[in-house]
């Protein structure tokens, strides 16, 4: 498929093969979604680009949010870029960015935009909602110092 060739149905699969990947914290499935040079940006400190970037991550999800969903709300195709808005869910079961386990459900927004190559996703440009998350925790992750 060339630039500027993409259907909706094929930005779908794409974009759905990547969201279930993170939703079951799945690195095979991330392997088969994504290009070998994927950059997902702002790339995680100290890493490279590629699915294995996300192998700490995709563990500390498991832990922290082991029941984790994602629904796509929606989703904007143009060219080979394809914009989503979604929204995770979950229980925080385990420590998430140094929070303690409460027990508590999250629901929180996801804004990205994708770029596809062939039938994968060559980037991503994420925005998550932390201070809503933080606000559902009735906490702050340590280190985070409110400003005076």
């Amino acid at each position: 498929m060339q630039a500027g060739q993409l259907t909706h149905a094929a930005a779908k699969d794409a974009v759905e093969r990547l969201y279930r990947a993170f939703a079951t914290h799945d690195l095979m499935l991330l392997r088969e979604a994504v290009t070998p040079d994927w950059a997902y940006l702002p790339e995680p400190p100290r890493e490279r680009p590629g699915p294995d970037q996300m192998i700490p991550i995709f563990a500390d999800l498991a832990i922290a949010l082991p029941d984790m969903r994602i629904e796509i709300l929606d989703m904007l195709v143009q060219d080979d870029r394809v914009g989503v808005r979604a929204e995770v869910s979950g229980t925080q079961a385990g420590p998430l960015m140094g929070i303690a386990a409460t027990r508590k459900p999250l629901r929180f927004a996801i804004h990205s935009f994708h770029e596809i190559r062939g039938d994968r996703v060559s980037q991503t440009w994420h925005l998550e909602d932390w201070l809503s998350v933080f606000r559902q925790l009735d906490a702050v992750p340590s280190g985070i110092r409110p400003s005076p």
